[in-house]
């Protein structure tokens, strides 16, 4: 007997995974650039066969996304007893004020550093990413940038869930040769970001997201938590049965 039923056909999984970007700060977002998909080096493009072509070259650059820097960065690192400090050699001639940089990162006391002999900066950005699925963070030094001034020193990378964590990033820098500056200039990369999902052939769709009152409320049980606990990875689970089922929507402009 034959059956005028056809069965339903599993549905085709998105091969699009969107992750949101937000600015989570009240003043001077116009110094914060959008993330951007990375500049790819440029390079021959006369032969099959040159590295610019290459699959694995051309698919391991299109997952890669760089934050630009916001300002022009000029730091020295003064020693000073038991707490270093950091200074602006620049002074008045600097194009950002002294006391708004100062707002804008820390140096972590000596007892935290990984090292004795190397200091550990942090900018605290407000760049926030989330997602409505699996997806975890890679923050990356922008390792494909050529600076005409070399960092004295590297960043410190870091890797979260965003779907669960989405929390400010932080831009933090471990100065392994104090004798020399860094120096980094505005809309220059400062970092990268990939993002990893359950299934590695999935693309990343790159979306400004809206700051709802509902991911506020979310953000607002991460935030500080690291003053609390030791090991804030372990709250994930209550973040997971805590969370709304969307934080992702995207901005309307």
């Amino acid at each position: 007997m034959f059956s005028f039923f056809k069965k339903p056909e599993a549905k085709e999984p998105n091969r699009v995974v969107d992750v949101g970007w937000l600015l989570d700060s009240e003043k001077a977002n116009f110094i914060w650039d959008a993330p951007r998909r990375l500049t790819r080096p440029t390079g021959r493009t006369d032969h099959a066969k040159g590295v610019s072509f290459c699959p694995a070259v051309v698919d391991h650059e299109a997952r890669i996304f760089e934050v630009p820097c916001p300002i022009d960065i000029h730091l020295r690192y003064k020693p000073k007893g038991d707490e270093p400090a950091v200074i602006m050699p620049e002074g008045d001639r600097s194009s950002i004020s002294g006391s708004h940089l100062n707002k804008m990162f820390v140096m972590m006391p000596a007892k935290k550093w990984r090292d004795p002999k190397r200091p550990i900066i942090q900018f605290m950005t407000p760049y926030v990413f989330l997602a409505d699925e699996p997806v975890t963070i890679n923050q990356l030094p922008p390792f494909y940038h050529y600076p005409a001034n070399a960092w004295p020193g590297l960043l410190i990378g870091g890797r979260f869930p965003i779907d669960v964590w989405p929390r400010g990033m932080v831009w933090a820098f471990e100065w392994y040769d104090t004798s020399k500056d860094l120096i980094i200039k505005r809309g220059d990369p400062w970092f990268y970001a990939v993002f990893e999902t359950p299934d590695p052939s999935r693309r990343v769709r790159l979306i400004e997201a809206e700051q709802t009152p509902a991911l506020n409320e979310y953000m607002a049980g991460i935030k500080g938590v690291t003053n609390y606990v030791n090991r804030t990875f372990s709250l994930f689970n209550v973040a997971r049965e805590r969370r709304p089922k969307t934080l992702l929507v995207p901005k309307v402009r």
